[in-house]
Parts: C-alpha cells; structure tokens; sequence
C-alpha cells in the first residue's frame, strides 16, 4: 500500500537488534535505494558523486552509507530489485512521472533565484533510477557480495514470497504491501537510527478479525498503488464495512460504488507474480574491491564513503572474532 493508511490497522512493534542477529532478509531494493539516493542528493554536494562526463552515481555514496547497519548486526540482505511494471500500476507509474518533472521545474525556478536550499529540496525529489543507478548498484553490491534477486514483477510481492516460503526469515521495506502480499513478517526502518520496527500479518489479521482476502479488500476501499479508494473511506471505515458487508463486493454494492479493474487487483495482491528462488548467505564483502570500483572507477569523493567502507570491514572482523569465541 503505497500510501500510509494501513499504518493505522497494522501491528508494529520495535524489535531490539539483538532478537534479528543471523536473519536473512529479502530487502525491497528500489524502496531502499530511493531512500539513500534522495538522501544523498539532498544534502551532498553533487560534485562528490558526479563523473567527469557528467553522469550521476549518488546511489554509491548511499549503498555505501546504508549498508553497514546490516552487517554490524550480523543480518543478511538479500536485495530484491523490480521487474516488469504491471498494467495496473501504469497509471501509478505516470503520475510519479508527472509529480517529478513538475519538481524539475521547480527546481530550475528556485535555482534561477538564488534558492539554493529549495533546490537542493527539489533536486531530491526529481530522482529516479537511471540505467547508470541501476547498473552500478548491482556492480556494487556484487563486490560486497550482497545476493541479488530479480523479481519477475513488483519486488514486494517477490519478498513478500521468500518471507512466506521461508527462503528468508523476514521482508524488509518501507512500504506496507509486502503485508497485503502475504509476508508473515516486515522490517520497517531498517537501516534507521535506534532499533527497527516489526510488522506481524498474523498478528494484524487477529486484532482486525481478518482474514488476508479481507484486508486487501480493506486496504483497495482506502486506495492502493493500483487503484484509487471509495471517497469518504478511512481505514477504520474500512475495517467496519467489510466486517459488515462480508467482502470488497459487498460494500461496493451497499454504497453504490465502483473501482475499476478490481477483481484483477485483487487477484494481483492475493497471487502474485513471484518465484522461488535459491540465496547463498554466506557473504564476504570484498571491501577493497568495492572501495576501488567506487572511488577509482567512478571518481566518488572518498571522505563521503571511507566510514562506510571502514564499518564493513570492522564489522567483518567481529563477526571472525564472534565465530572464535
């Protein structure tokens, strides 16, 4: 669920680090990244992550700042990167387009007149991941030795599905559809200050009297990357006319109501694409290696990633002590 509603009915609680020591986790990729790359833009000087000819790798300062919270608390990532968009989410897809090239505009407004902290505002929202983004990542990440996962369509749904099937042991993502796909278990705020937070589906299920078909029903009245909500309907709403009315159709029905293309989106969250797939957890990041692909072959200014790089490799010595003690 792309939007925050379903935060009001979810049940999520801190988790101290301590409890997560040896987790695999299959992470939302693009969610993660967006999240360092704006970041990164907003408050670094783009000299320090723009090539000589012109070509901007922001994301590798950020990969490099966000990953060593992982490692520090001995968790396993395994990055799960989008496929295909679907039809359904095309319009989703387009509008983002449309909010980003109105942030460019902006942008070049608040350059024109000297507004050099609303640029640098505006210049964060107008990121996206570029075949450049796309391509060093994976380079990166493949140098520290991260597994990599290629979903066949929306990277929740392909994490939501290693959670479900066991193949790893939690869903990591700053959204909330991995529940409304189906994983038993999400971290949120993961590479956060403090501890992160655990989001329970059984747990939310039972506190709704719920079943999953009927929270996605609740969460498609409220509104969904795939489709708008029914006006006037909150989350709690939700809950009551569903509960009442027995099922998505059923309320539709009682207010007179239509969502376009719902037996489909319905379908897309309670079976989605998604494959099974085999991770090789034990990692053994080469950090002298990635610290050469990023500072020596990209330029990235090295003040902006030697800490991160120097917490990877601490850490690895640690986890080498933990295994000797």
């Amino acid at each position: 669920m792309g939007n925050a509603d379903l935060r009001d009915l979810a049940s999520i609680r801190d988790v101290p680090f301590a409890e997560l020591e040896g987790s695999v986790v299959a992470v939302d990729a693009h969610n993660w990244l967006y999240r360092y790359l704006t970041t990164t833009v907003k408050w670094t000087s783009d000299e320090k992550y723009t090539t000589a000819d012109g070509v901007e790798v922001a994301n590798l300062i950020g990969v490099v700042q966000g990953l060593p919270k992982f490692f520090e608390h001995d968790l396993i990532p395994v990055m799960v990167f989008d496929g295909a968009v679907t039809d359904l989410k095309a319009d989703e897809v387009a509008e983002r387009r449309e909010k980003r090239e109105a942030a460019e505009e902006r942008r070049a407004a608040a350059e024109e007149r000297g507004d050099a902290v609303e640029a640098a505002r505006l210049e964060a929202r107008t990121q996206r991941l570029t075949d450049a983004i796309h391509e060093t990542t994976r380079e990166l990440l493949e140098r520290l030795d991260v597994p990599i996962v290629e979903a066949p369509a929306e990277g929740e749904a392909q994490c939501a599905h290693m959670a479900a099937s066991g193949t790893v042991d939690h869903a990591g993502s700053e959204d909330y559809d991995t529940l409304l796909f189906g994983a038993p278990t999400t971290l949120r705020q993961l590479t956060s200050k403090g501890d992160p937070e655990l989001m329970d589906l059984a747990a939310t299920l039972a506190d709704l009297g719920l079943d999953r078909q009927g929270l996605v029903d609740v969460a498609m009245l409220c509104g969904t990357d795939f489709n708008d909500g029914i006006r006037g309907i909150g989350p709690k709403t939700a809950v009551t006319a569903v509960t009442e009315h027995g099922d998505l159709w059923g309320v539709l029905e009682a207010r007179d109501a239509e969502i376009p293309d719902a037996e489909a989106i319905r379908e897309l969250f309670m079976n989605p694409p998604a494959e099974d797939v085999a991770v090789d957890t034990d990692v053994n990041p080469d950090v002298e290696a990635a610290r050469e692909y990023v500072v020596d072959e990209w330029g990235v200014a090295a003040d902006e990633v030697e800490r991160g790089f120097e917490r990877i490799a601490e850490s690895q010595v640690q986890a080498g002590l933990d295994r000797w003690t």
